[in-house]
């Protein structure tokens, strides 16, 4: 996928470094163990990102996960965006039932994380689109979601610059569950990438 900025990528093997380096930057690294280790768990995580790929398409299945963002006339990595898959108690939010203990449902999920150095400059909100675009378009999903903390006040802007509904969970339980950003294929409005 291009857009008039952005390239939108699978992942390869020699994106190691430059996801190693994002899951640092953005402070998403496991602060548990040794940076060797760190990488190994990127490693690990990489080589099986690029297996799903195929995987997933030899099972006719949505093409869930990661994808890398590069700068279209650089070919610098900036960061990741990807569908994934979102297990949570979405009855609990009011449009979708309001229903506080609701059991936990699929949906599909938007992710997007930028280098530090690339945010702020409508790039996530351009990789973000883009996906949506084709996932509406292409595989005909009727919904997606993303999620995040109250503090996140940046992505909560980019699922506002989508066309989102934000609503947060009027609930305290799971502590974790707190703002759904939910899109409806068709209701939001055209922009251009």
């Amino acid at each position: 996928m291009e857009t008039q900025r952005l390239r939108i990528r699978p992942l390869q093997g020699d994106d190691l470094n430059a996801c190693h380096r994002l899951y640092l930057d953005i402070d998403w690294a496991n602060k548990e163990v040794s940076e060797e280790e760190n990488l190994k768990q990127r490693r690990e995580w990489l080589e099986w990102t690029v297996r799903n790929y195929e995987q997933l398409a030899l099972l006719y299945q949505p093409p869930y996960g990661d994808r890398a963002i590069v700068h279209r006339e650089s070919g610098r990595f900036i960061g990741l965006v990807g569908l994934v898959p979102l297990l949570a108690p979405f009855g609990q939010l009011p449009s979708l039932g309001g229903v506080q203990g609701a059991r936990f449902s699929a949906e599909v999920g938007l992710f997007w994380a930028l280098s530090p150095s690339e945010q702020r400059q409508g790039h996530a909100t351009e990789a973000a689109r883009a996906l949506v675009d084709h996932a509406f378009g292409t595989l005909k999903l009727g919904r997606i979601l993303a999620s995040t903390e109250r503090t996140n006040a940046a992505s909560i802007h980019v699922m506002r610059r989508l066309g989102m509904r934000i609503e947060e969970n009027p609930y305290p339980e799971p502590p974790w569950f707190q703002v759904t950003g939910i899109l409806e294929n068709g209701s939001r409005p055209n922009h251009s990438a």
